[in-house]
């Protein structure tokens, strides 16, 4: 077995190489983008990537999936956004090798510091797969859609983004159906793009699911589905 570094230490190494690349004068407009919200380095994503590339090549294919999620909940104590991006994009990366033991771990994550730039990736690119390999998670996903907290909501409207013609047509209309009456804008817009995603594989569903809900649906997630419907 591999003789992984402790994962505050490996966490700290990644972040003193984003340290090392830091742009000043891009942090301002990016912290400004995020509302303020989060500090930043000043990394574009490129930069970000190349920055950690040879730390994260390193871990080889198949890392613990303990110690990747502690890697990852300690790039999330540290207070610069980009932290939480490592960690996002290292969660997706070994993605296959989270089990269903994790999910609790994965919730934390998702509402801590939560913004839908971490999110929304979580859900897609983990969750997604988590819920594949492991079907019985989809009841907790189900209960999700109508949880106190917006961004497991999200995670509920979101996580079958990349599913296809795989996608469960009669979770995902009980998924939109509960959040009918949310006025939170990023509940909204999330179910519209939930829409938006599927309408590529089944159109005419999309259509139909509207149509029976008719003013229910927000404008904002009415237009956002009906962007590829013309």
């Amino acid at each position: 077995m591999k003789d992984w570094p402790a994962p505050q230490v490996f966490a700290a190494a990644l972040r003193e190489q984003l340290a090392a690349q830091a742009e000043p004068s891009r942090a301002a407009p990016m912290a400004a983008y995020m509302q303020q919200r989060f500090a930043f380095f000043g990394l574009p994503t490129p930069a970000r990537r190349a920055a950690v590339k040879p730390l994260l090549a390193s871990l080889g294919k198949a890392p613990d999936p303990d110690w990747l999620l502690a890697v990852a909940q300690a790039l999330w104590a540290f207070d610069e956004r980009e932290c939480q991006y490592v960690a996002v994009d290292l969660l997706v990366k070994f993605a296959a090798q989270l089990e269903a033991r994790h999910e609790p771990q994965l919730a934390a994550l998702v509402r801590a510091k939560a913004w839908w730039d971490s999110v929304d990736l979580l859900a897609a690119h983990v969750y997604g797969g988590l819920c594949r390999r492991a079907p019985a998670l989809r009841a907790r996903l189900d209960g999700y859609a109508t949880h106190e907290d917006r961004w497991l909501r999200r995670v509920a409207i979101l996580h079958q983004l990349n599913y296809a013609a795989d996608t469960e047509r009669a979770r995902l209309a009980a998924i939109l159906s509960a959040n009918l009456g949310q006025t939170d804008f990023f509940i909204r817009k999330a179910m519209g793009w939930a829409l938006r995603q599927f309408a590529r594989t089944d159109p005419a569903w999309v259509r139909a699911w509207l149509e029976a809900h008719g003013g229910q649906v927000s404008g904002l997630t009415r237009r956002e589905a009906l962007k590829r419907l013309g």
